[in-house]
C-alpha cells in the first residue's frame, strides 16, 4: 500500500457556510416548479448537488491530444485515464484507502454497473455502452478533499462535457504549450467562465517546446485582452511521469500546479463554491423575475394585453430579423468587413509603393553596387515597420467595426473581446518572403576596363594617324597619340555610365519584385487575420440575437397564457406574483451578501 493509502479524506466544505445557499436553493427550485420553468430549476438541481458535496470537483478538459489525461494520471499519481482509449468517456477519480475501478454501462436502457481491474480497465473500456468510469485511488492529492473528473475532449459529447463543467467547482483548461491560443479557445474559456468562474489554464507537454515561456506570456496578455484574469500554468505530465527524482517532479511543474491547487481552491473551498453559486442564483432570479414581471403585467391591465402582445411580437419579430443574414447587424457586418479588408490592402500597397518611389530615388542618386547589402538591410527595416503598421490599423478598424455591430443590439449586449489583429515579430509574417536580389551587372574588373580604354583608343589612334599621314608625318605621332587618349578616356567613361544605368534598372527591377513578393505574403496574413476576426463577431451576435429571440418567445408565451389562465382569479395571481417577485428579490438580496468581496 502506498504512504497515501494511509491518509483520510477531509471535508474542505463547510456545512455551516453552505446551509443558507442550499436553502436559497431548494425555495428557487420550489419556485422555478411553479412557473413551469424546467430549464432554471434542472440548473439550480445541478448547483444544489455541487454544493452539497463537501469535496472539490475539479474537471479537466480541452481539446483533444493535448494530454488532459496523461495530466490527470500525474496529478493524482496513478494510471487512472487511459491516454490512448478508443473510446471516449467521462472519468471520476475519489479517494479511496484502496484502488477500484468501475465502469458504468447503459444496456437496454437501464444502467449497471461493473467492477474491473484497477490495474488494466483498458479492454473492458473498449466495450460497448460504457457511458463512463469511476476509479477510486489512494492518492494523497485525492485525500485533501478533491475529486478529478476527465472530461473528452472537444470532439466528444460535447453535451456531456458542459454537465460536467456546470457541476465542477473549478476547471483546468488544458492547452498545447507549442502555439498560443487561438480565439476559438478564447471564446471556449470565456463560456467556461460563465458557467464556472474558478478557472486555470494548463500550458502542457513543455518539454517538448523550448519557447513555451514565450508562448504562456503571449497567453497571458491574450487573456487579459479578452477579460479573463485566468492563471496559466505550464507543465509536462509526460516529464513528471517519467521523473526518478525530486529535482525532475520539480521541471514538471506539476508538483507547483498541485500546491496552487490546494492554496486556491481546496482552501478557498468555501470561497470558490460561493462565488459559483451566487453567480447561478443571480442569472436564474434574473430569467425568472423576467418571466413572472411579464405575466404580471399583463394580468394587471387587461386593456394593455394587446399592447402587451404586441410589443413582444414586434421583439420577438425583430430578434428573428437579427438573426436572419438580410438582418441589419448582418448587413454592417459583411459590408464592413468587405471595406475594412479593401482598405487595408489599399493601406498596404500604398506604403509599399511609396517605400519604392524612395528606393528609386537613391538608386537614382548612387550607384547601387557600392552598398547594395546596406540598402537590402535598410529597405527590409524599413518594410517590417510598414507591415506592422499596416497590422495596428487593422486592429483599431476591426475594433470600431465590432462596436458599430454592437450598436445594431441593445445596449447591454457589447461587442466581444477580439483577438489582437497587431504584428508582434513583423519578421514571422515576412519569414517566406525572398531576400533582395544580388545584382547581377556588378562593376568591371580591370583588366574589363583596360580593354575598353585600348578599343576606343586604337580608333583615335587609327583615325588621326591616317589624317596626319597625308602631312607626310608617321602613323603613330603626337597628335595620334592624344587623340588615341582621349577616346580611350571618353569611351571608358561610357562604359562605366551604361553599367551603372543598368545596375540601377536591374536593382529598381529587383525592388519591385521583393516588394511584389511582400505584398503577396502579408496580404494572404492580414485577410486570414480578418476573416477569423469576421467569423467571431459573426458568432457572437448570432448568439445573441437567438438569446434575444428565445427570450421574446418565452415572454410572449408567458403573457399569452397568462391571459386566459386564471379568469376570476386574476386579483389573487397577481398578488400570488408579486408575493413571488418580492420573494426573489429577498432572496438575490441575500445571494448578494454572501457573495464573497
Amino acid at each position: 500500500m502506498s504512504a497515501a493509502a494511509g491518509l483520510e479524506a477531509v471535508t474542505v466544505k463547510h456545512p455551516d457556510a453552505m446551509a443558507p445557499l442550499i436553502r436559497i436553493l431548494d425555495e428557487l427550485r420550489e419556485m422555478t416548479r411553479s412557473a413551469g420553468r424546467d430549464d432554471l430549476g434542472g440548473r439550480l438541481n445541478m448547483v444544489r448537488a455541487r454544493v452539497s458535496d463537501p469535496r472539490v470537483r475539479l474537471v479537466v478538459v480541452g481539446d483533444p491530444k493535448n494530454g488532459m489525461s496523461s495530466l490527470v494520471n500525474s496529478l493524482v499519481g496513478a494510471q487512472v485515464s487511459a491516454t490512448d482509449s478508443v473510446l471516449s468517456v467521462p472519468v471520476i477519480v475519489e479517494y479511496a484507502s484502496e484502488s477500484a475501478a468501475t465502469l458504468v454501462k447503459s444496456i437496454n436502457g437501464h444502467t449497471e454497473r461493473q467492477s474491473v481491474d484497477p490495474l488494466d480497465p483498458g479492454p473492458a473500456l473498449s466495450a460497448e455502452g460504457v457511458i463512463r468510469a469511476e476509479f477510486t485511488e489512494p492518492s494523497a492529492f485525492l485525500a485533501d478533499g478533491v475529486v478529478v473528473m476527465d472530461a473528452p475532449g472537444a470532439n466528444g459529447d460535447d453535451h456531456i462535457t458542459w454537465s460536467m463543467i456546470a457541476a465542477a467547482d473549478a476547471v483546468l483548461y488544458v492547452a498545447d504549450a507549442g502555439a498560443e491560443l487561438t480565439q476559438k479557445q478564447i471564446t471556449r474559456l470565456q463560456r467556461i467562465q460563465q458557467v464556472c468562474p474558478t478557472v486555470i489554464c494548463v500550458l502542457n507537454k513543455i518539454d517538448l517546446y523550448p519557447q513555451w515561456a514565450q508562448v504562456q506570456q503571449r497567453n497571458r496578455d491574450l487573456l487579459d485582452t479578452a477579460g479573463l484574469g485566468f492563471a496559466v500554468a505550464p507543465v509536462s505530465a509526460q516529464l513528471h511521469r517519467e521523473a526518478g527524482d525530486y529535482q525532475r517532479g520539480i521541471e514538471s511543474g506539476v508538483p507547483q500546479l498541485i500546491d496552487h491547487l490546494r492554496d486556491y481552491v481546496v482552501a478557498r473551498a468555501d470561497t470558490v463554491a460561493l462565488d459559483a453559486a451566487v453567480q447561478d442564483i443571480r442569472l436564474v432570479t434574473d430569467h425568472l423575475a423576467m418571466t413572472l414581471r411579464t405575466e404580471a403585467e399583463t394580468l394587471r391591465d387587461p386593456r394593455k394585453r394587446a399592447e402587451i402582445t404586441e410589443r413582444l411580437v414586434i421583439a420577438r419579430d425583430q430578434a428573428d430579423q437579427l438573426r436572419q443574414r438580410s438582418a441589419n447587424w448582418q448587413v454592417t457586418l459583411v459590408d464592413g468587413s468587405t471595406e475594412l479588408m479593401a482598405d487595408i490592402e489599399h493601406d498596404l500597397r500604398h506604403r509599399l509603393r511609396s517605400l519604392v518611389r524612395d528606393a528609386e530615388v537613391e538608386i537614382a542618386e548612387t550607384d547601387p553596387a557600392r552598398r547594395w547589402k546596406e540598402f537590402g538591410s535598410d529597405l527590409d527595416a524599413r518594410i517590417c515597420e510598414a507591415v506592422e503598421e499596416n497590422f495596428v490599423m487593422s486592429h483599431y478598424r476591426a475594433l470600431e467595426l465590432s462596436e458599430q455591430v454592437a450598436a445594431r443590439f441593445p445596449a447591454d449586449n457589447r461587442a466581444p473581446s477580439l483577438p489582437d489583429l497587431r504584428l508582434t515579430n513583423p519578421g514571422e509574417v515576412l519569414e517566406p518572403v525572398a531576400p533582395l536580389e544580388q545584382l547581377v551587372s556588378a562593376k568591371a574588373g580591370v583588366l574589363t576596363q583596360l580593354l575598353t580604354a585600348m578599343r576606343g583608343s586604337y580608333g583615335g589612334l587609327l583615325m588621326v594617324g591616317l589624317l596626319t599621314s597625308l602631312l607626310k608625318m608617321p602613323l603613330v605621332n603626337w597628335y595620334s597619340a592624344a587623340a588615341a587618349v582621349l577616346l580611350g578616356a571618353n569611351a571608358l567613361w561610357d562604359d562605366r555610365k551604361s553599367r551603372k544605368q543598368r545596375r540601377q534598372a536591374e536593382a529598381k527591377v529587383a525592388v519591385a519584385r521583393l516588394m511584389d513578393d511582400v505584398v503577396f505574403q502579408v496580404g494572404k496574413e492580414s485577410r486570414n487575420r480578418l476573416r477569423a476576426m469576421q467569423r467571431t463577431l459573426r458568432d457572437h451576435f448570432t448568439d445573441i440575437a437567438t438569446d434575444v429571440l428565445r427570450a421574446a418567445d418565452d415572454a410572449l408565451r408567458t403573457a399569452e397564457e397568462a391571459s386566459g389562465k386564471y379568469g376570476d382569479r386574476r386579483e389573487q395571481r397577481i398578488a400570488d406574483l408579486d408575493l413571488q417577485l418580492g420573494k426573489l428579490r429577498g432572496l438575490r438580496s441575500i445571494a448578494d451578501d454572501l457573495a464573497p468581496v
